[in-house]
């Protein structure tokens, strides 16, 4: 190992996380090609075939699996180096990748991480708004707000904020249907709902479980696509307050009555918790959430923003 390359155990963690050469080449921006060499030369330097490949990608072997490990301790070394060591002006560079739920992410976060990226001009932040969780042990991203607590210790996780689902609808199509009164008044009204066998958390809101022989007549799996058809007049949809207040045309249903909550965690892993940006995004949206609670339960219209 005279000629050993440190820097091809960056790209080796990067494949045997992605598990596809192609996949790494996109997170580090190079040519699969080299991707691909890099690996070939660290395993020509180790000794050590350190991945099986086929045409469903890069499965480690059982010394890839002993490299892994070691690898990942020493990636943490250097993250807490770089937490100590580096100057908040020169931490503060780089790119943050950032998980979220799909109406979290996409209605709620983006005008205020607009204040953030302007206060960090030399920071990219990627947010990635999903309908599904996202694996932080294969660094799917540095950080990210759930609805699931993570089981395991082996995460720094914060309880964001609790925040209120309605349902939502309308007034025209509230106006040409039969007046609702109470909550089992729903029952003969049209709904807009998730895939059941497509939800990916217990967390989830369902609506076939809150009224039981509702028979939704649009389904989707994304929230954002459940709001457009409940804009559209297509029926009612139990949506979060912070998605429903903002569209312009819907009304809540039934607000006083209806009493529908779930709680966003924020996750990283103990290591990319404490790099500097990644530290300083998670405490702007701690800050962000705290002062918007009351916007996230529903209690006004009103966003505060945190510049």
């Amino acid at each position: 190992m005279k000629q050993f390359d440190w820097d091809n155990l960056r790209i080796f963690l990067a494949a045997a996380r992605a598990q596809s050469a192609l996949e790494a080449s996109h997170a580090l921006k190079m040519s699969q090609s080299t991707i691909s060499r890099r690996i070939q030369r660290l395993e020509r330097d180790t000794g050590s075939k350190l991945f099986d490949r086929s045409s469903q990608g890069l499965r480690l072997t059982s010394a890839g699996h002993r490299l892994l490990e070691h690898v990942e301790v020493l990636e943490g070394t250097l993250t807490a180096v770089e937490s100590s060591m580096i100057s908040d002006e020169v931490a503060l560079t780089g790119e943050i990748r950032l998980g979220a739920t799909e109406g979290f992410g996409t209605f709620f976060l983006p005008p205020h991480l607009t204040h953030f990226c302007a206060r960090h001009p030399a920071l990219t932040v990627d947010v990635l708004p999903l309908p599904r969780n996202l694996n932080l042990s294969k660094r799917e991203a540095d950080a990210s707000v759930a609805i699931d607590r993570p089981s395991a210790n082996s995460f720094v996780t914060r309880k964001l904020s609790e925040y209120r689902l309605l349902p939502y609808a309308t007034r025209e199509y509230l106006d040409g249907r039969p007046p609702i009164k109470d909550i089992d008044d729903l029952i003969e009204h049209r709904w807009i709902a998730y895939v059941n066998d497509l939800i990916f958390s217990p967390q989830q809101f369902t609506l076939e479980q809150w009224l039981p022989g509702v028979k939704p007549c649009f389904r989707s799996t994304s929230v954002n696509a459940q709001a457009q058809a409940v804009k559209a007049g297509c029926g009612i949809g139990v949506l979060p307050c912070f998605l429903g207040s903002v569209i312009d045309g819907l009304v809540p249903v039934l607000p006083s009555k209806v009493d529908i909550t779930r709680t966003f965690w924020l996750i990283a892993p103990p290591e990319r918790r404490e790099v500097a940006r990644v530290k300083a995004l998670w405490d702007y949206i701690c800050e962000v959430v705290e002062s918007n609670r009351d916007f996230l339960m529903g209690q006004t219209t009103r966003i505060t923003w945190v510049r």
